[in-house]
């Protein structure tokens, strides 16, 4: 073999080598990740599924997500409900099915909607959500309470009574009867 084509044979296998090797190295961890939360409620199997963003310092409440504005409930993709069983919500049903879970923030107030589009990105290309209100199934209001720690990431908690969103410095309850 001539040395042109040893260094060629040489530079091409230690190329692929190298491109192996990057390829391989693991991937950063997401910056909201992926979450899912299953509980029963009033036995009425719930699965949330949303993103999870983390405060980084922010302010989060007014500030990275304002008030009196339709927000997704997570990051990235819309928030996702789903129950096997009708739900009572404030004397309302939501029937057995899969919902966008979005919600208006309000300082002393929030109102949280299930949604019959699912499958769509959390924002609009403009920031806005995109929650479509002519599909609006359910929209109920409930009031935050001060969180006694901070949630560094949003998490979705789901108890026989209800579920709730914490994160930051605030929980925010929905109670099922």
């Amino acid at each position: 073999m001539s040395k042109i084509l040893k260094k060629s044979f040489l530079l091409s296998l230690f190329s692929m080598l190298m491109t192996l090797t990057i390829m391989a190295q693991d991937k950063p961890a997401p910056a909201s990740p992926a979450e899912t939360a299953t509980g029963s409620i009033k036995g009425a199997t719930v699965t949330i599924n949303y993103s999870s963003p983390a405060v980084k310092g922010r302010q989060i409440w007014g500030g990275l997500v304002p008030y009196d504005k339709v927000w997704r409930a997570g990051a990235n993709q819309a928030t996702i409900f789903t129950t096997d069983k009708a739900l009572t919500i404030q004397g309302k049903t939501l029937p057995a099915g899969k919902y966008s879970l979005y919600a208006i923030p309000g300082e002393k107030e929030w109102k949280i909607i299930f949604n019959s589009q699912t499958g769509q990105w959390g924002i609009n290309r403009d920031g806005s959500t995109t929650d479509d209100a002519s599909k609006d199934v359910l929209v109920v209001t409930t009031k935050p309470v001060k969180s006694s720690e901070t949630k560094e990431r949003l998490v979705y908690q789901i108890s026989d009574k209800g579920f709730a969103l914490a994160w930051e410095n605030l929980i925010v309850p929905v109670w099922v009867k």
